[in-house]
């Protein structure tokens, strides 16, 4: 007997949507009320644990409450800290302060019509100092401050200035404008210096590349988008493309599927090539520098790879909302940010609606084609309704689009990484296979500049909640109807044993049994061929591969009216 179809594990989807939603509403709660929701949350997880144990989906019930108490306290703990700190002090009060810590995210051009051009960085905080008194601190600041030496990722800074509350809910613990620039104490790690100077060397290779390619290379390779022009990054946005340019799972899949392909042409042990895959996939953590997206997909293969490791490969709908739990209980933040929400709303695409697609598409469009669509029609649209609440409008030439680029992608990002590692002794190589990568940036940038300028690329739509909520019927209605196979009249619907003719076999599932009102389910008749069928638990029985009375020898006996 044939093995029957895989189901996707389901069982942790619950409990990641339960992550999601209660870290959305403990970053913007006070950490006496988020530890008491988490106190008030264990309490009913041991409830249902002792009165429901034997009542069906307690267990459910129980992990998505523990997983809800872990986020509440994890927030709780972070916001308790920074709220005790001086800063958050200084930043209710609008007191100048003096802040030391590392750069998180480098200093980024502020759009200015007059005067000293400035610029926006992020610091992890070390400590605080406030009229002469300093403590440590912890969290992060946002920086505001005229624009002076560059400062890498990692560097350790000094920077004096007047502080600012955040929104509520914001990652950072104030908003520091200062009237200096930040002072360089320290340089970063080494490992970030081969970072900086990996990065450094993308740059300089993609300088001899003309035009749009030059400036998209580093962003398709590394996730540098700063010398993308602005008219690109518009036809980028209005094409749906600039998930190109923002690092995420692809990288992480490209990459440690080569080194597992080379592994395995060499005959390494599965071990090692598990291994060395982990590395790279570390590596190119510290050279793309961490974001939601990054950490996201790095989790994911750190989950798929440990599955490996035992010899079950992990499910993919199981692994995603492990790793959605795992990052949300670390950092709560992470669920409001609109990098994270696309990396998992895309991927959860991939893995629910993918497999559907392809199976739906392949009959009429064969495989390989079906495939290459299933994979942006199923992202698009999980992730149309997120991308409505910064841009209110919805793009139509997304999905041919990202089927254009597709076959350019891989090349664009795969050999500008080996450019990279080449450049330092083997120039000329380096050179050579910049222009194929930069060859393939310039077709993503062709693609993507045609299809901005096709009529109505955007079509504007609902801003709000309102248009969100309207987005996610539609995206529903649309999937139904996407999957929705065609029924074609039923011909022998009134035949004794529900029999039709050759050509509509496997439809006669609508008919009824005369004698009892029941559906006729699907049946093959071992004396005609013809699909017929048996009520009820007969039908189920050749559902599941066991003969029914028929295929026993019976002769089938028309039912009397």
């Amino acid at each position: 007997m044939s093995a029957g179809p895989e189901v996707l594990d389901l069982r942790l989807v619950p409990a990641a949507a339960g992550a999601w939603l209660v870290a959305l509403a403990t970053v913007r709660l006070s950490a006496a009320v988020a530890g008491g929701a988490a106190l008030v949350a264990v309490a009913l997880a041991v409830a249902v644990l002792v009165g429901g144990r034997a009542r069906h989906g307690a267990g459910q019930v129980v992990l998505v409450l523990l997983v809800a108490a872990g986020v509440l306290l994890s927030g709780a703990a972070r916001i308790g800290v920074s709220a005790a700190g001086p800063l958050r002090q200084a930043a209710d009060e609008g007191a100048a302060v003096t802040v030391t810590g590392h750069v998180t995210q480098e200093p980024r051009s502020l759009p200015t019509s007059w005067g000293t051009p400035r610029v926006r960085l992020t610091i992890a905080l070390e400590s605080a100092v406030r009229a002469g008194h300093g403590a440590r601190a912890v969290g992060s600041v946002v920086v505001l401050a005229p624009q002076g030496p560059p400062l890498p990722f990692g560097a350790r800074v000094i920077v004096v200035g007047r502080a600012g509350p955040t929104p509520a809910g914001d990652r950072a613990t104030a908003v520091l404008t200062a009237a200096e620039p930040p002072e360089l104490l320290d340089v970063p790690p080494v490992w970030q210096r081969w970072a900086q100077g990996a990065r450094g060397r993308v740059g300089a290779l993609s300088a001899a590349v003309p035009g749009d390619a030059g400036t998209l290379l580093p962003g398709v390779t590394v996730g540098d988008t700063s010398g993308i022009s602005a008219d690109l990054a518009q036809a980028m946005r209005a094409a749906g493309l600039t998930h190109l340019t923002a690092v995420s799972g692809a990288h992480f899949t490209l990459v440690a599927g080569l080194v597992l392909a080379l592994g395995s042409a060499l005959r390494v042990p599965r071990g090692v090539r598990i291994a060395a895959a982990l590395l790279t996939g570390a590596a190119l953590v510290v050279l793309v520098q961490p974001s939601p997206s990054v950490l996201r997909a790095a989790a994911m293969g750190v989950v798929g790879l440990g599955g490996l490791l035992v010899g079950r490969p992990a499910r993919a709908p199981a692994a995603l909302s492990a790793t959605v739990v795992v990052l949300l209980v670390g950092d709560p933040w992470l669920a409001g940010e609109l990098g994270f929400v696309l990396s998992v709303l895309a991927t959860g695409g991939l893995v629910l609606l993918g497999p559907a697609l392809v199976e739906r598409w392949s009959g009429v469009l064969g495989r390989p084609l079906a495939l290459a669509l299933a994979a942006p029609v199923a992202a698009q649209l999980v992730c149309a309704p997120a991308v409505l609440v910064v841009q209110p409008s919805v793009s139509w030439v997304a999905v041919p689009a990202n089927l254009a680029v597709a076959p350019a992608v891989a090349p664009a990002t795969v050999l500008g990484l080996a450019a990279m590692l080449l450049a330092p002794g083997w120039p000329w190589a380096a050179g050579m296979l910049t222009g194929v990568a930069g060859a393939a940036c310039w077709w993503i940038a062709t693609v993507a500049r045609y299809a901005a300028e096709l009529p109505s690329a955007s079509v504007p739509w609902l801003a709000g909640p309102a248009g969100v909520a309207l987005l996610v019927v539609a995206t529903i209605a649309g999937t139904r109807l996407l999957l929705q196979r065609a029924r074609p009249d039923h011909a022998g619907a009134g035949t004794p044993g529900g029999a039709c003719p050759s050509g509509m076999a496997g439809w006669s599932g609508a008919s009824r049994n005369p004698s009892t009102g029941d559906p006729l389910t699907r049946g093959r008749d071992s004396r005609t061929g013809l699909d017929g069928g048996g009520t009820g638990p007969r039908g189920a029985r050749q559902r599941r591969g066991r003969p029914a009375g028929r295929a026993r020898g019976r002769p089938h006996r028309r039912p009397q009216p």
